[in-house]
């Protein structure tokens, strides 16, 4: 039995180093700096077996290999790059976008909230996101506007109401406030009481980490192949509520007939329509309530959990710097005085500081901490004339980038005339990264950034906010892409006498 193990041991171990040498070298031959950390798992090894974030092991091979244009990583039997130069990055984004259009894990057919633009690959993510769109022109904004405004100015009342909130888990009041405003603007879905909605449950779980889902995102990283085959589902516990919530809602305004120019409204046009057709390929989808559900699903659980990152980090970053929080209060006051204390899309929109410290703080603590891509067909990177084979997974630097100081001097200074007009400019594109960028930018950018303001306006023009950061200093939370702070909370105090 002993000599069972010890061969077995023995093989194992053989396996390892030869999937490991074979990494090595597959990068080597292509002139390719390779990490030699975990030749096997790379970059996953340490989130699967520590306690930190994905993105903090991602940020130590930043920093090891900051001037190769790309660095080789382990990745089990599927050849995996991490791309630093910016030519290539530009190369992979936008000039060779084709080569390059999908993010790379291959989800299950019986998954069905999966089937959505994020996962999406081809000409069906093609011809979806050319659907979906239309949501999320400023005019539809415009259209939503008082929906997000009149969720902002019902979050102060509950706040005032509830003074036990304005002393601590601010996080998790915010994505209330999300919730809602997603649930009202994009769905049409409102409660009794907006701020306990099971549709906010939904989002938290979705986003809950756990060992089993962080195990099926790293198999989904490793090898598409294991992933299809061992059946991996990552929304199926959200099904039935979700569907059966769209089907509901859709019967509801199909039977009304009143027009909101949300989600809802484009969901009915759609299907009216009937079959949706890519007129140069002649690819089509049916719009059946479950893929439309797909959409909703991911509109909402990407649009709660972002967008509250963003106020909350804003405000975090506000309450340790006072003379910043006074100037954006002040703009504010003004801008309520000006306007008969009404706000505007337009006016939101325009506010120049504003969007300055919302910037800054989205460059320091942006929603995600990296892109990914899958090669779809073979490509050459043009610095370094790197050969990248179909198939091979791509990783791009966006929260590393954003803290690299070569572009973004003393990059932890919370410091908004970086992004003020005058400055703006200097700064490259492919730099700054908050939503992503190319084609498969963010869907719902407009949005998160209307409601992201909205929200931060009224919070701001009724309270000022105090940073209480506890023992051991501001963290991060253990999670696959997203960059969450922890151990740091928020005290809301009423501003009783506002100028």
């Amino acid at each position: 039995m002993i000599s069972l193990v010890l061969t077995f041991c023995a093989l194992l171990f053989l396996v390892i180093y030869f999937i490991g040498k074979n990494n090595e070298v597959y990068w080597n031959k292509r002139n390719v700096a390779f990490y030699t950390k975990n030749k096997v798992t790379g970059i996953m090894w340490d989130f699967l077996t520590k306690d930190t974030p994905l993105f903090k092991t991602v940020c130590e091979v930043y920093k090891q290999y900051r001037n190769e244009p790309a660095v080789g990583i382990g990745s089990f039997l599927t050849p995996s790059l991490y791309v630093i130069d910016l030519n290539n990055v530009q190369h992979i984004l936008a000039s060779d976008f084709h080569s390059f259009h999908y993010r790379g894990l291959d989800t299950n057919k019986n998954d069905l909230l999966a089937d959505n633009v994020l996962f999406m690959k081809g000409n069906r993510w093609k011809l979806m996101r050319q659907n979906m769109t239309p949501l999320f022109t400023p005019t539809k904004l415009k259209a939503m506007f008082y929906i997000v405004d009149k969720s902002a100015r019902d979050f102060v009342i509950h706040l005032e109401n509830n003074p036990i909130l304005l002393k601590g888990n601010a996080f998790n009041t915010i994505s209330s406030f999300c919730s809602a405003a997603i649930s009202a603007a994009v769905f049409g879905v409102t409660a009794k009481s907006i701020f306990d909605s099971p549709f906010l449950m939904v989002a938290k779980k979705s986003f809950n980490s756990t060992f089993i889902k962080d195990l099926k995102f790293v198999i989904g990283i490793f090898s598409n192949g294991l992933f299809k085959l061992l059946g991996f589902t990552m929304f199926h516990d959200h099904e039935k509520f979700f569907i059966n919530t769209i089907k509901q809602v859709l019967r509801e305004r199909k039977s009304s007939n009143v027009k909101k120019h949300d989600f809802v409204d484009l969901c009915v046009n759609i299907q009216n329509s009937g079959d949706l057709l890519d007129k140069e390929t002649g690819y089509k989808i049916t719009p059946t309530d479950e893929i439309l559900a797909a959409q909703a699903f991911f509109f909402f659980v990407g649009g709660v959990e972002p967008t509250t990152s963003a106020i909350f980090t804003t405000l975090v970053e506000l309450g340790k710097n006072p003379k910043i929080l006074e100037r954006l209060q002040n703009e504010i006051d003004e801008t309520f005085r000006k306007n008969n204390n009404e706000l505007s899309y337009e006016l939101v929109m325009n506010m120049i500081y504003l969007d300055m410290v919302l910037c800054e703080a989205l460059r320091m603590h942006p929603p995600i901490a990296f892109l990914m891509r899958r090669c779809v067909r073979d490509s050459v990177l043009p610095v370094g004339n790197i050969k990248i084979e179909n198939g091979t997974k791509i990783f791009i630097p966006l929260y590393e980038r954003h803290h690299d100081e070569k572009h973004f001097p003393e990059p932890e200074l919370f410091n908004p005339e970086r992004f003020s007009p005058e400055n703006r400019h200097k700064i490259n594109d492919l730099t700054y990264t908050p939503f992503g960028k190319g084609n498969r930018q963010c869907i719902g950018t407009r949005f998160a950034l209307l409601q992201t303001k909205t929200g931060l306006i009224h919070l701001l023009h009724n309270f000022s906010v105090k940073t209480r950061i506890k023992d051991g200093g501001i963290k991060h939370r253990r999670e696959q892409l997203q960059v969450r702070l922890d151990n740091v909370d928020l005290e809301f105090i009423s501003r009783a006498k506002k100028i």
